[in-house]
């Protein structure tokens, strides 16, 4: 991949971005949700030992081509001499972008001293920090971030506004942040108030993240909190045309509706709904066969439920992709998403 052939960072409401994902965002996810309007992409976690030993799995990380661009390459470590020494590599294979993962709350992450775990070392964190803006270059690294790693009664332990201002001071390109604690994982409800204070505090673009598992939470956080742009993680898994729905509801320029669960899933299994479902999901089976390794057919049968969770027959279906083994199977599945039913 040529440096050259990068473009820029687009930070624009209207203009989300794809979250790394962890086992989920490979080159065929990532080409399906930029043919959704997904404007940025990132890798998922990228181990910067695991790349600097040579690890088997790391390269597989690694796949992208020109049509993936921009593409932002996000590496976790706790050690600096690591961390600037994979982005140092991952520059001289023509990535341009980069991401340090600060936010993960995975026990296999954070029990390394990775992740989130460096929200309780705020030094090392900035340490890591310049190690790998020094070998990027000032504007070329992201930072992922939580609240801090857990909540106190007088919030002592909230580390996002002075790491926030110290990582832009030394260069930082940009911040997210998902405004919950590390300990709190996905539970609980996002202090959005979080994001408002960041963006006030900080002279970077700040990204949403956080609960946007629909195009109107995502434009109803953008409106809150004045963030840059969102990060659409679950919510793309689970959706990859969020990304498209957010973009034409920004151009529409109505003020985001908060619809109930009864309405949304009224609004999934329409006809139409039903149809463009299933060109989306062959769309990705085509892309996960061109471009994926051998687990490609695997992984198609564990992103499947996920797309069709909320339409009648989706039992059925999960029932028939588990016996799934070959991809003229899978297009037969795929053939009757307009037509199934749960019903007796």
């Amino acid at each position: 991949m040529d440096a050259a052939a990068m473009n820029e960072l687009v930070f624009r409401a209207d203009a989300p971005w794809l979250a790394p994902l962890a086992g989920w965002s490979d080159l065929a996810f990532r080409l399906l949700c930029r043919e959704q309007g997904a404007a940025v992409c990132c890798t998922e976690m990228i181990s910067a030992k695991g790349l600097v030993y040579g690890g088997r799995n790391t390269e597989d990380l690694l796949t992208t081509g020109p049509e993936d661009a921009p593409l932002v390459a996000q590496v976790f470590g706790a050690e600096p001499y690591f961390m600037g020494e994979a982005v140092r590599r991952l520059r001289d294979r023509g990535f341009a972008w980069f991401d340090v993962n600060m936010g993960c709350s995975v026990h296999k992450v954070s029990k390394t001293g990775s992740g989130a775990a460096l929200l309780r070392d705020p030094g090392l964190a900035l340490a890591v920090a310049d190690a790998v803006i020094a070998a990027a270059g000032p504007g070329r690294v992201g930072f992922k971030l939580r609240l801090g790693w857990e909540e106190t009664p007088d919030r002592s332990g909230d580390v996002y506004l002075g790491l926030g201002r110290e990582l832009a001071a030394r260069g930082a390109g940009w911040l997210t942040l998902h405004p919950r604690y590390a300990r709190q994982k996905f539970s609980g409800v996002p202090r959005y108030a979080a994001l408002t204070e960041l963006v006030r505090a900080v002279s970077v673009p700040v990204i949403a993240s956080g609960d946007l598992f629909r195009a109107e939470d995502g434009a109803r956080v953008l409106a809150e909190t004045g963030a840059a742009t969102v990060m659409y993680a679950r919510g793309a898994l689970g959706d990859p045309s969020v990304f498209a729905r957010h973009k034409a509801l920004l151009a529409s320029g109505n003020a985001p509706d908060s619809p109930s669960h009864a309405e949304l899933e009224e609004r999934a299994d329409t006809p139409a709904e039903r149809e463009a479902l299933a060109r989306l999901i062959r769309r990705h089976a085509e892309l996960a066969r061109r471009y994926s390794n051998r687990t490609a057919l695997l992984k198609m049968r564990t992103f499947v439920p996920r797309y069709v969770r909320h339409i009648d027959g989706a039992r059925a279906l999960r029932r028939r992709l588990i016996t799934c083994t070959d991809w003229d199977t899978l297009n037969v599945i795929l053939a009757d998403i307009p037509f199934c039913t749960d019903r007796a």
